[in-house]
């Protein structure tokens, strides 16, 4: 059996892994237990009481963090010339479209998040198969299909997210840093339970939010009580 290193022992004696903490205690106690050298992401994953296997229990949305993500986030815009400038001006990385369009088909997706305009969708449709399962299709229920551009860009690059249940019932979300104040992540993971929260199917019946946790990229899970998101 390994030796635990200093870090490893500074964490047992502060964290309790049976124990379940408020939201604002478990973000206070992330703080105390994270000893990267490097900025950790800071992830929320939430367990739910749906069966993603029903279309109407398929939970799927976008939240805006009040503290951004902590991370710079690469956008792709494809659009048509009218609407490259609007998209340079709003901060995208990248912008055009059939260039780009091969540039995919040949391999690259070195980028966060794609957003296009519906008059190019049959165009975005060819390389869908390579974006589909990187997560970097343009989807108008995430307002990555737009015509507001512009709007949509300077939402994705001040802390707009969208998350997905899977196939197990799990929604995994980064919902910003370690750098980031206790009251911080707080009130972004707020925000994302409160998103998670107005998605709830009005025929699900039994508990809807059954487990919760935050944890940065190399710490230990704090266990979340569940029992107050239902009265938010």
């Amino acid at each position: 059996m390994s030796k635990l290193t200093k870090n490893q022992k500074a964490v047992l004696a502060k964290y309790d892994k049976t124990q379940v903490y408020s939201l604002a205690d478990a973000c206070a106690l992330l703080k105390e237990i994270t000893y990267t050298k490097f900025d950790s992401s800071v992830e929320i994953t939430t367990n739910l009481g749906v069966d993603p296997r029903k279309a109407n229990q398929m939970i799927r949305g976008v939240v805006t963090l009040p503290n951004g993500t902590g991370k710079v986030t690469r956008v792709l815009v494809l659009c048509t010339p009218d609407k490259e400038n609007e998209a340079k001006e709003a901060g995208a990385d990248y912008v055009g479209l059939d260039d780009y369009i091969q540039k995919i088909k040949d391999g690259w997706t070195d980028v966060d998040v794609i957003i296009c305009t519906p008059s190019v969708m049959a165009k975005v449709g060819q390389i869908g198969r390579i974006l589909g399962p990187r997560g970097l299709m343009p989807n108008p229920k995430t307002g990555t299909v737009t015509m507001e551009i512009g709007a949509a860009v300077k939402d994705v690059k001040g802390g707009k997210i969208d998350f997905k249940v899977d196939k197990t019932g799990i929604i995994h979300a980064a919902i910003g840093k370690a750098s980031f104040s206790a009251q911080q992540i707080e009130e972004n993971a707020r925000a994302f339970v409160s998103a998670v929260l107005k998605l709830k199917p009005q025929t699900l019946k039994g508990t809807y939010f059954k487990a919760c946790t935050l944890c940065t990229t190399m710490s230990p899970a704090v266990k979340i009580d569940t029992k107050g998101f239902t009265a938010e």
